[in-house]
């Protein structure tokens, strides 16, 4: 099996899946509403929906793929999202746009990061290391490319025609090239996956503590991503000031990624996610110091943090849990963490509104301490 030709088209697959769906609001929320004559707050709603769909639906993909491999499920995820686009492309009403979201939300499931690590794992087992992090390498360009894609195209195609654009790049060119270019599970794995083994023992503390970081950290991440520019404003940016430094917290995701694949072989996987993690904290304690210039080191760090637990939430399950039981353990640690990114904006707005936007960046430092403190327990196992 070449395993770089598989980073690399589960690479790109992640890249176009990501883009046209999870990052696909922030291009059509606010022509959909003036078209469907609703408010984007409204419109927005399904989106959280979308996602709490998939943490349902993640435990059950996991297993599935454990079974069977994952070339199946991100095939089939491609024909779903395909649909879910279709009816947003036709939906006349609020309601037809909220069951489009609830399509594509068991499409996520089926075929984003956790359905990608999953179908790594079973090929690769506890080598699947390095291209994980391949794989993130690509889809960490996902919004930048479709964010500027949408908004270029949108103007000439409507958000209808957007729509109907990203269904034939899913059905031409990312549904073909999956079933080309991704391996079947072979019977051997096949056997050995469904086969009842003894797993070496895993403390509930530090299923407890993986769990609790990953969701923190995604509940965080996805509260300042709606919140960011607001945030930045309010800390002395002015509006151009603090576009420009939002945006590269997409690089931070991307350098944070190839200091992983790069530097970071030559350290043990605890000690750098665990440095890693404290990226975040770090650079929301500058803030105090003010200026651009802090708030550039800040985005910078926290893309790198980010960009660096992404890869984390594959390659730390593996390394506990051993690839047995795998997908299905991935699929399980998915549900907090949906949970949090659909909740966390809604829950988040009242403290933006109430306090000082350095105060909201500090308790989000604080909270992403704490985070950081839940990895200290975990252990790895030994070898055999």
């Amino acid at each position: 099996m070449n395993r770089h030709r598989l980073g690399i088209v589960l690479g790109i697959n992640q890249t176009l899946s990501w883009g046209m769906t999870f990052y696909l609001p922030a291009v059509i929320a606010v022509p959909a509403a003036r078209d469907l004559d609703q408010s984007t707050f409204s419109l927005l709603g399904a989106f959280s929906v979308s996602l709490l769909i998939s943490g349902v639906c993640a435990p059950r993909v996991g297993r599935w793929i454990d079974r069977n491999g994952g070339k199946g499920s991100i095939a089939a995820s491609i024909l779903v999202l395909a649909v879910g686009q279709a009816v947003l492309a036709l939906s006349p009403n609020l309601e037809v746009w909220y069951l489009g979201w609830a399509v594509l939300g068991i499409g996520m499931a089926m075929g984003l990061y956790d359905a990608a690590f999953a179908t790594v794992g079973t090929l690769l087992g506890r080598e699947s290391g390095p291209t994980i992090t391949g794989v993130t390498l690509f889809a960490g360009f996902a919004s930048t490319v479709f964010w500027s894609l949408g908004s270029a195209v949108i103007g000439f195609t409507g958000w209808r025609g957007l729509m109907m654009l990203y269904i034939g790049i899913m059905l031409c060119v990312n549904l073909p090239m999956v079933l080309v270019l991704v391996p079947k599970l072979d019977r051997d794995l096949k056997a050995a996956n469904q086969a009842v083994t003894e797993r070496k023992h895993v403390s509930r503390l530090m299923t407890i503590c993986l769990g609790g970081f990953f969701t923190l950290r995604w509940f965080i991440t996805s509260a300042i991503a709606v919140h960011i520019l607001a945030l930045l404003q309010g800390i002395g940016l002015n509006a151009a000031e603090a576009v420009a430094v939002a945006s590269l917290i997409g690089p931070g995701q991307v350098a944070g990624r190839v200091l992983e694949w790069t530097v970071g072989r030559r350290f043990g996987l605890l000690p750098r996610a665990r440095v890693a993690a404290l990226l975040f904290p770090i650079g929301a304690a500058l803030l105090p110091l003010g200026g651009p210039v802090t708030a550039t080191a800040f985005a910078l760090l926290y893309g790198m943090s980010n960009g660096i637990m992404t890869i984390n939430r594959g390659t730390l399950p593996l390394a506990l849990f051993g690839p047995n039981g795998y997908a299905t353990v991935l699929g399980w640690l998915a549900v907090p963490v949906l949970v949090a990114q659909a909740v966390a904006p809604t829950a988040a707005a009242p403290l933006v509104a109430a306090l000082p936007a350095l105060w909201v960046l500090l308790i989000a430092g604080g909270l992403g301490l704490f985070a950081s403190v839940l990895l200290l327990p975990l252990r790895l196992p030994r070898q055999d």
